[in-house]
C-alpha cells in the first residue's frame, strides 16, 4: 500500500485540533497533535506535541480567527522536521441532506457543505474557514471531508423520523446524529471485541448518547442538530416545542437571539449562570444552582441510556468517552447509579482511577472508559480515500 502522511484537522467553535500521521502498509503512525485553545481572545494558546509528549512547539498570541489558527500551526508544522501532509482531513460535523460518505472535497461538495452549515451554526463556519485556508496552505493537496453523520446513515426511519408532515421529511428535516468519528474511533479501540448490544456516551461540552446494535449505529439523541438531546455546556438539549414558541414570543420573532440563546447561553452554564465547564461547577461545592446543573446532566444521560437499553433489548456494553466521560469520576458515578436495576454496577475504585474497565465484577453490564481519537479516525478516513484516488488516478 502507498505511503503517505495525512494531516487531520478537527475544527471547534473556539479551537483548532490537528494531528500528523505516517500511514503505510494500512497503518497509521503519529508524527505529532497540537491544539490552538481560546481561538478569537487575545491570549490564544497553541502548543505541538510529539508522539511521545514532547512539547515541539508552543506560544501564546492573539488569534483572531480559524484561519489566523490555521496559519500559525502550519507555520509551526513547516518549521519542525516533518514531512508535508499529501492528503488533509477535515471534521465536519454536518454534511446536511446530500453528503452522506466520507468523500474528497470538490467545489460542488465544498457548496453543499456551505449549504449544510445552518444546521451546525457554531461548528460548519469555522470548519468552512478552515477548509479553504487549508485549500491556500496545500493547494496541490487533495482534501477530504469526513463527516460526523456518516456513522449514523444506518439509523432507521423509526429512529430518524420526526412526527412532523411528510413534506419536512422530504426536505431533509430529520434526526441526523452527531459525534460519528468519536463512536467510530471507540469502536475501533475494541478491536474485534464489539458485543451485540452497545451504548457509547460522549459527554463533553457537545454530549450525546449513541445506541449500537452489531456495530451499527440505531438511534441516538441528537437531531437535525447539534443543539438537540442530553444537556450540554452552553446547550439545552431537548425541549418543548412549547418553550421554542415562548422563547419566540417572548424574543419578538428574533431568531438571531433565540439561536444565540440556545446555542450559547444554555445547559450547564444557562442553568448554573456560573460556567459551562463542568469541573467548574464541581469546585462550586457551596453553590445550589451549580449543583443542580450538574445533577440535571447526569440525569438527562442516564434517562437517555435507561431508554436507550430498551431499543437494543438489553445491553452488553456501555463506554464513557469525551472530555467529562474519560475524566470525571463523580458524573460517570451519578449516571450508573440509576442504571443499576438495569445491570450496571461500577467498581468505585477502578472508576475514581479512570482505568478501561470501572464496572464491578459482578456487574451484567460491562462498563469502559475509553478515549475519544477523532484525529486518528479522521485520518483514517483520509488515508483510504487517498488511496482510492491514487489508484484510480493510476488506471487512468
Amino acid at each position: 500500500m502507498a505511503e503517505a502522511t495525512i494531516l487531520a484537522l478537527n475544527s471547534g467553535s473556539s479551537s483548532l485540533k490537528l494531528g500528523l500521521f505516517a500511514a503505510q502498509f494500512g497503518d497509521l503512525r503519529s508524527l505529532c497533535s497540537g491544539e490552538v485553545e481560546e481561538i478569537g481572545s487575545n491570549q490564544a494558546h497553541f502548543w505541538i506535541r510529539g508522539a511521545t509528549g514532547e512539547v515541539r512547539s508552543q506560544q501564546n498570541q492573539k488569534v483572531p480567527d480559524q484561519q489566523t489558527a490555521l496559519g500559525i500551526a502550519a507555520g509551526a508544522l513547516q518549521g519542525l522536521p516533518f514531512p508535508t501532509p499529501q492528503a488533509v482531513g477535515h471534521r465536519i460535523v454536518h454534511g446536511g441532506p446530500k453528503l452522506l460518505e466520507h468523500q474528497e472535497i470538490t467545489p460542488e461538495v465544498l457548496r453543499e457543505l456551505e449549504r449544510a452549515a445552518i444546521f451546525a451554526p457554531l461548528h460548519a463556519p469555522a470548519a468552512l474557514e478552515i477548509i479553504r485556508q487549508a485549500q491556500q496552505l496545500f493547494p496541490h493537496v487533495p482534501q477530504f471531508a469526513c463527516l460526523d453523520t456518516v456513522f449514523h446513515r444506518t439509523l432507521p426511519e423509526t429512529a430518524s423520523r420526526f412526527a412532523l408532515p411528510e413534506i419536512f421529511w422530504e426536505a431533509g428535516v430529520r434526526r441526523y446524529g452527531f459525534h460519528g468519528l468519536s463512536c467510530e474511533s471507540v469502536l475501533h479501540a475494541l478491536g474485534g471485541d464489539v458485543p451485540q448490544r452497545v451504548i457509547i456516551a460522549h459527554l463533553g461540552s457537545g454530549a450525546s448518547i449513541t445506541a449500537v446494535a452489531k456495530g451499527s449505529s440505531v438511534d441516538t439523541t441528537m437531531g437535525l442538530t447539534p443543539a438537540g438531546g442530553i444537556v450540554m455546556g452552553t446547550r439545552p438539549g431537548d425541549l418543548d416545542p412549547g418553550v421554542v414558541l415562548h422563547l419566540l414570543r417572548t424574543l419578538r420573532g428574533n431568531a438571531a437571539e433565540l439561536e444565540k440563546l440556545l446555542d450559547r447561553e444554555s445547559g450547564l452554564f444557562g442553568i448554573s449562570g456560573l460556567s459551562s465547564d463542568i469541573r467548574q461547577l464541581h469546585q462550586a461545592v457551596d453553590n445550589p444552582r451549580a449543583r443542580c446543573a450538574i445533577e440535571i446532566f447526569c440525569r438527562s444521560a442516564t434517562k437517555a441510556v435507561g431508554s436507550f437499553v430498551t431499543i437494543l433489548r438489553g445491553l452488553d456494553l456501555l463506554i464513557f468517552t469525551g472530555g467529562i466521560g474519560e475524566n470525571d469520576a463523580k458524573v460517570r458515578e451519578k449516571i450508573c447509579a440509576g442504571l443499576e436495576p438495569l445491570g450496571v454496577t461500577l467498581d468505585p475504585q477502578s472508576n475514581q482511577s479512570n482505568l478501561r474497565t470501572i464496572s464491578a465484577i459482578n456487574s451484567r453490564v460491562r462498563v469502559f472508559v475509553l478515549p475519544s481519537d477523532e484525529n486518528t479516525q479522521i485520518a483514517r478516513h483520509a488515508y483510504r480515500l487517498f488511496l482510492s484516488r491514487t489508484v484510480a488516478g493510476e488506471g487512468a
